[in-house]
């Protein structure tokens, strides 16, 4: 199965605009065919370690969905659609991230077997049994991330190749979740690979999620501000100057 990406002007990357339904079928489509398939999202963040980290380049460019997590993404691709004669609205209203779409995950036809990676002890257990009521045919296990090394690597890796799933949401947090599928997505088992960063606590219930209402307003960074300032406050203020900077930088080498 071959899927279009899209270009994203201004931000240099290219992605594959899906709403909820739309994945879904392309998940079913994966499941089936029960090859190495990798989901992946483009925010901000993403934007900008795509043009500073070669590795996490490749894999994003060697990836079979890139989805468009992030308002401002969504935004640009939309202005894209607009100055290239294409329906003006976008496929969706809203960026999907893994929040929209996990939920849906009881729609796909043979999806028997899930692994969850990452996140604590705690989260982890608990994202397991939401999958579970939304999944009901399907075996959920889980193996958490939290003090990943080079071991709990190794672990992990010999844990996905008894389980055999054939879907793994990994949720280590942008870009170790992608460095490691980098790393190891040649010897580790056939299945479709999610990176879902932070979903994991979300799907457990740990991390509140933003209002739907703020997050149509492209406003989902306040909540995120609000509730883990810490944490976020680099990317809200000081990533997007790196970003730019970047691309700039590209423009003047005349890379489009």
């Amino acid at each position: 199965m071959t899927l279009q990406r899209q270009p994203i002007p201004v931000l240099g990357v290219d992605a594959t605009p899906l709403d909820v339904d739309g994945l879904t079928a392309v998940l079913n489509g994966f499941v089936a065919d029960g090859t190495t398939r990798t989901v992946v999202g483009h925010n901000l963040h993403s934007v900008t370690l795509f043009h500073s980290e070669p590795e996490f380049r490749k894999f994003y460019e060697n990836s079979d969905v890139v989805l468009l997590d992030g308002a401002p993404v969504l935004w640009l691709w939309g202005r894209s659609r607009e100055r290239t004669g294409l329906d003006t609205r976008p496929v969706m209203d809203y960026r999907l991230g893994s929040t929209d779409w996990i939920p849906a995950l009881g729609q796909l036809d043979g999806l028997h077997s899930i692994a969850v990676l990452g996140a604590g002890a705690t989260a982890n257990a608990k994202a397991v049994a939401k999958l579970q009521d939304i999944v009901p045919g399907a075996t959920v296990s889980g193996m958490p991330g939290e003090g990943w090394d080079p071991d709990l690597e190794e672990k992990a890796a010999a844990w996905l190749a008894e389980v055999q799933p054939q879907l793994v949401l990994i949720g280590l947090g942008m870009p170790l979740q992608e460095e490691v599928l980098w790393r190891r997505l040649p010897s580790l088992p056939p299945a479709v690979y999610c990176a879902v960063g932070g979903a994991i606590e979300q799907i457990a219930g740990i991390q509140k999620l933003a209002p739907r209402w703020l997050g149509r307003l492209g406003l989902e960074w306040a909540w995120r501000l609000l509730l883990h300032p810490r944490r976020v406050a680099y990317r809200v203020f000081g990533e997007p100057w790196v970003l730019l900077g970047l691309l700039v930088r590209r423009r003047l080498r005349g890379q489009s």
